[in-house]
């Protein structure tokens, strides 16, 4: 591997690990399949992680001709989706993605308890919007579209983006193991840690998309 190949590895893992949040996924999934069995769980894992996974991949590699449709140019969309990550950042610093989370998980599970079966979660919410959100499309879109003219690096990135979902599987794999391991303090701390440095990457899509306005 060299430098550069390595440089764009380690910053489409931490951009997409932070927007995804295995970590913080976990806790929704284990709160949207209480109560179900351990095989309505994996099933809804598999399909979950599939389904987000095709989207994503499905944005990555045309998302540019997608823009080019609606006339936005990249470097208002690198503007725009800066600034989206960088109020995602505030409220994982602020704990507030979590908690609007959890608030939707809670409501989902609850009319699955009033409907008395076990709901198919793995299109909404599990695949959209919780694995590829607005900001996990965005942040793919964006990674792709500074690397469009080397397709080795944009290989590397599908494969980032292969790895973090299959850190998401497995961990939903483990859900029912790991609930009683995982403590709301850690993944409060997570959070925050995450969302600073996602605070400093959203604010260079920002300065690299007002770069481009000028060069354009």
């Amino acid at each position: 591997m060299t430098p550069a190949i390595i440089d764009v590895a380690l910053t489409a893992f931490v951009t997409m690990f932070v927007i995804i949040d295995p970590i913080g996924l976990l806790p929704i999934f284990i709160s949207l399949t209480k109560g179900t069995t351990v095989s309505h769980q994996r099933k809804m894992a598999i399909k979950g992680v599939l389904i987000g996974g095709a989207t994503l991949l499905f944005f990555a590699l045309l998302g540019d001709r997608f823009l080019s449709l609606l006339g936005v140019g990249l470097p208002s969309f690198r503007i725009a989706g800066g600034a989206m990550l960088f109020l995602m950042a505030i409220e994982m610093v602020f704990d507030k993605r979590s908690k609007r989370r959890e608030n939707s998980a809670e409501h989902m599970r609850e009319e699955i308890i009033a409907e008395k079966h076990f709901d198919d979660i793995s299109v909404f919410p599990l695949s959209v919007p919780l694995i590829s959100g607005p900001g996990a499309i965005a942040s793919i879109m964006l990674l792709m579209s500074a690397n469009r003219d080397n397709l080795v690096h944009q290989g590397t990135i599908l494969g980032v983006l292969a790895v973090v979902l299959l850190i998401v599987f497995i961990l939903f794999m483990l859900a029912p193991r790991l609930e009683k391991l995982m403590g709301v303090t850690f993944t409060q701390i997570v959070s925050r840690v995450l969302g600073v440095i996602l605070g400093a990457l959203a604010i260079q899509y920002i300065v690299d998309g007002i770069k481009l306005s000028f060069l354009v």
